[in-house]
C-alpha cells in the first residue's frame, strides 16, 4: 500500500460521534414547541448536514421556509451550550490517531462545521494540541466539496496533497478529496445520509470501522 505523509479527517460522523449532542439540541427545540421527541434513528443519518439536516428531520422545514431561520438560530444556540456532553471519538479512532503519531504521520481535521463550533468542540475532546491542522467550513470561504479547505490543511501541515489521505462520511468529502488530489476513504460507519449509498461515491477505499485505516497505512 502507498505510504502517506498526512491523514485528514472530516469531524462529524468520521472522527467523532457528534450526533448525540446534535440530536439532543434538536429535540430540546422540538419539545419546546410542544411536539414529541424525534427518534434518534431518524436524526443520526442527517447529523453531518448540521442545522439544515436536523431542522429538516425534526420539523420538516427547509432553509427557504420562513420559520427556518428562527429554528436554526435557537438550535445552534442550544448546541453550542452543550457541544460536547455526549460527543466522543468513534470506537477505535484513538488507537488510529496514536498509531499515526507513533509513525510520524501528521493528521488533521477538515470539516464544514464553522469555527464557532469546531474550535470549542475540538478543544473539549482534547485534540487541538495533537492536530497538524484544524480547518473549519468558514476558514477558506469555500466549504467542501470545494478542495480549498483540504488544500489549506495540507499547506499548513507542510505536506504534498498527493501524499495525503482524506477520510469522510459524506459524498462531498470524497468529491473534495478527489478535487484536491488526495486519496479518499469513505467512512461507512458514519452518518452517510440516506440519498446515495456510500459504495457508489467512488472513493479509493471504504471502511466499516476506524481500525481498518491502519491496514491502509502499512
Amino acid at each position: 500500500m502507498p505510504t502517506f505523509d498526512a491523514v485528514f479527517f472530516d469531524l462529524d460522523g468520521t472522527l467523532a460521534d457528534t450526533a448525540p449532542d446534535l440530536a439532543a439540541a434538536a429535540n430540546r427545540l422540538v419539545v419546546e414547541h410542544g411536539l414529541p421527541p424525534v427518534a434518534y434513528e431518524k436524526l443520526r443519518p442527517v447529523a453531518s448536514h448540521g442545522a439544515r439536516g436536523l431542522i429538516g428531520a425534526a420539523f420538516g422545514k427547509r432553509p427557504e421556509d420562513p420559520e427556518f431561520p428562527a429554528l436554526r438560530d435557537t438550535f445552534l444556540d442550544y448546541y453550542e451550550a452543550d457541544i460536547a456532553v455526549h460527543t466522543r471519538l468513534f470506537d477505535g479512532m484513538e488507537a488510529v490517531l496514536a498509531a499515526l503519531e507513533t509513525g510520524g504521520i501528521r493528521w488533521g481535521i477538515v470539516t464544514n462545521k464553522i469555527a464557532r463550533f469546531t474550535v470549542p468542540l475540538v478543544d473539549a475532546i482534547g485534540l487541538t494540541p495533537r492536530a497538524s491542522a484544524v480547518v473549519s467550513g468558514d476558514t477558506t470561504g469555500h466549504p467542501k466539496p470545494h478542495p480549498a479547505p483540504l488544500l489549506h490543511a495540507a499547506e499548513i501541515s507542510g505536506v504534498d496533497p498527493a501524499r495525503c489521505l482524506y477520510v469522510g462520511d459524506d459524498l462531498r468529502d470524497i468529491q473534495a478529496g478527489k478535487a484536491a488530489g488526495m486519496a479518499t476513504v469513505t467512512a461507512a460507519y458514519g452518518y452517510c445520509g440516506k440519498d446515495e449509498p456510500p459504495e457508489t461515491w467512488g472513493a479509493d477505499h471504504l471502511i466499516h470501522h476506524p481500525s481498518e485505516l491502519l491496514a491502509l497505512l502499512r
